[in-house]
């Protein structure tokens, strides 16, 4: 799948990433990733529906959702490279990804944030209407 606008473009074409500047990102900015392989960023990518935002040929945001396709969907990476942040890229990166065909109808999307709720919120997130009913198994140490 595409999304064109003007000189910007998001695809699901995993061939056109640029897993270097992906991984530069996840593995020293991002602070979710800090220290993640390359072999993890590109075997999760490749496992997940992962979407691209370029500015011509140069990858300049990154999102991956791990879903079924069916029931359940589960938004991670999100994130516009720092050159071009505050230009309104993650809320057309976030439309194109919610557009997806295998995202229409399923039952829960998830994700976690430490700093994003405002973007979010946008797409009507909400914080969980039962937090007591979450929970995870968390290995912090899982990228060292």
């Amino acid at each position: 799948m595409a999304w064109k606008e003007e000189s910007l473009s998001v695809t699901t074409d995993i061939d056109k990433f640029d897993f270097a500047a992906i991984h530069q990102y996840l593995s020293e900015v991002a602070y979710w990733s800090r220290g993640i392989a390359r072999e993890k960023v590109e075997r999760a990518a490749r496992n997940s529906l992962a979407f691209g935002l370029f500015h011509e040929a140069e990858q300049i945001g990154f999102a991956r959702v791990i879903t079924d396709a069916t029931t359940f969907a589960y938004l991670s990476d999100v994130f516009i490279f720092p050159d071009w942040q505050g230009l309104g890229l993650g809320q057309w990166l976030m439309k194109c990804v919610l557009a997806h065909p295998d995202l229409q109808g399923l039952r829960r999307i998830m994700l976690l944030t430490a700093d994003a709720h405002g973007l979010y919120e946008k797409f009507g997130f909400t914080s969980p209407a039962n937090p007591d009913m979450v929970m995870e198994i968390k290995n912090l140490d899982a990228f060292r």
